[in-house]
């Protein structure tokens, strides 16, 4: 655990690293599984120990950062609303119902908000678009009841496509049915619109990102490493993987080191410049 006496100096924020010219900047953090899981080598984005999630939580919380929803990354993004000095948001691929068991409690005892990226299809069931691992158990994704539930207890849920395809391997059609037909579904579970869309596998191209603005979508993450900035298209932002083996220094590494773009992000900002925001 972390001391609350323990001074904040050994643990600089954004505000203090070397200078850079990107300005205002946000961490848009991506987990996948957290629970409890024996040591792997392979795949080890898609895994966060239960422990060290409760510890990153305590840090952010330590340390003053502000964790923010999709829709309040977006005002800020915008320029309509102020970027907090240390600011992250937390998102969640695939709707695992480990999140509900293992995140969730933590999120709730420190008031975080998160974004949980639901496949409309396929809730409820054992996740099925990877290969088994021995000695892992597969998965289950959250009910519609359990996505209430999160729901109810203040998270976000957005759309994870509705059967988890690569979507640049799709045609316009293909495109435009996969997001609108799961953000339908998804509405039809929440009775709320759905708002927030990742694109599966991160898999996506122009033709995905206009679909998405066509269907309705006001954000869209992907796997692209960067911090989010005023640079970034909304359907387009980037995000930091968290992996299993992260412990506390490589996490904080991460909030602060790692914001500038990797060369896939410049492209993609330069090419979605004269877009429709």
């Amino acid at each position: 655990s972390l001391s609350t006496s323990t001074s904040t100096a050994p643990w600089p924020g954004p505000e203090d690293a070397p200078a850079q010219t990107m300005g205002p900047r946000i961490s848009i953090l991506m987990y996948h599984q957290v629970g409890r899981f024996a040591p792997m080598r392979a795949h080890r984005a898609n895994y966060c120990d239960a422990g060290r999630f409760a510890a990153q939580m305590a840090l952010l919380a330590h340390l003053g950062w502000r964790v923010l929803d999709l829709d309040e990354a977006l005002a800020c993004l915008r320029g309509t609303a102020p970027t907090p000095p240390r600011a992250v948001v937390l998102t969640f691929d695939d709707a695992y119902e480990n999140f509900a068991d293992h995140a969730l409690p933590v999120l709730r005892r420190h008031g975080f908000p998160a974004t949980v990226y639901a496949i409309s299809a396929w809730l409820g069931r054992p996740m099925a678009w990877a290969a088994e691992e021995p000695g892992r158990p597969i998965p289950t994704l959250m009910s519609a009841a359990r996505l209430r539930e999160v729901r109810a207890a203040g998270m976000t849920i957005g759309s994870h496509s509705a059967t988890h395809v690569k979507l640049a391997e799709l045609g316009p059609e293909r495109q435009r049915a996969e997001l609108a037909h799961s953000k339908a579904a998804l509405e039809d579970v929440l009775g709320e619109p759905v708002r927030h869309l990742c694109y599966p596998f991160g898999s996506f191209d122009l033709g995905a990102v206009r679909a998405a603005a066509a269907v309705g979508y006001a954000s869209a993450t992907t796997c692209l490493r960067g911090a989010a900035t005023t640079a970034d298209h909304p359907l387009v932002l980037p995000r930091k993987a968290i992996s299993f083996g992260d412990n506390l220094l490589g996490y904080w590494w991460k909030l602060i080191m790692k914001d500038a773009p990797q060369p896939a992000l410049v492209e993609w900002r330069q090419r979605l410049a004269q877009e429709p925001r």
